[in-house]
């Protein structure tokens, strides 16, 4: 009987410890997922204001821009909605899309077990997300015209314009 006691917290302290690393998991994808949108928002409107301005919007569209946003500030709040701190963030470039490397810390842990050593155990996790442009484009009479995952738009400098930041750019997981 003992035995059996032993082998249902054995299996119970499995049970908490994945819980624990899925629940880091999910915090790591959504803080590197947070940071990478940031700098997504940033290349969207960095475009749209080239374009405005008729100044090198191609480059914004390519995914190459000036960008002084806070990625890893974001990074750090989606953390912490998740119950997890930020271990390090980093800005890396994976296949030519620029990204952000996030690992993280829970603050929750697997709690007391009577399994030796599996007791008040934190996960670490990491993650990895990208932005990939999503669109090609050409010049015509002052507008551009975009060609994004097969759908086509037109933007014209003198009106506003109802794309969103997801329209252009994707932001994935990598890692």
């Amino acid at each position: 009987m003992t035995g059996i006691l032993f082998l249902a917290f054995a299996f119970l302290t499995v049970a908490q410890a994945g819980t624990v690393r899925n629940g880091g998991q999910s915090a790591a994808d959504a803080a590197a997922l947070a940071a990478a949108q940031d700098d997504r928002d940033e290349l969207f409107d960095g475009f749209l204001d080239a374009v405005e301005e008729d100044d090198s919007w191609q480059d914004w569209l390519d995914g190459i821009g000036d960008i002084t946003g806070d990625g890893c500030g974001e990074a750090e709040y989606f953390a912490g909605k998740n119950r997890s701190d930020v271990l390090s963030c980093e800005q890396i470039t994976r296949s030519g899309d620029d990204g952000y490397t996030v690992e993280i810390e829970t603050r929750f842990d697997t709690g007391d077990t009577i399994v030796p050593g599996a007791g008040n155990k934190k996960g670490r996790a990491s993650a990895t997300a990208v932005i990939t442009p999503r669109c090609t484009a050409d010049e015509d009479a002052g507008a551009v015209e975009l060609t994004c995952d097969g759908e086509d738009f037109t933007i014209d400098p003198d009106e506003d314009t109802d794309l969103e930041p997801s329209d252009l750019f994707s932001v994935v997981l990598v890692e």
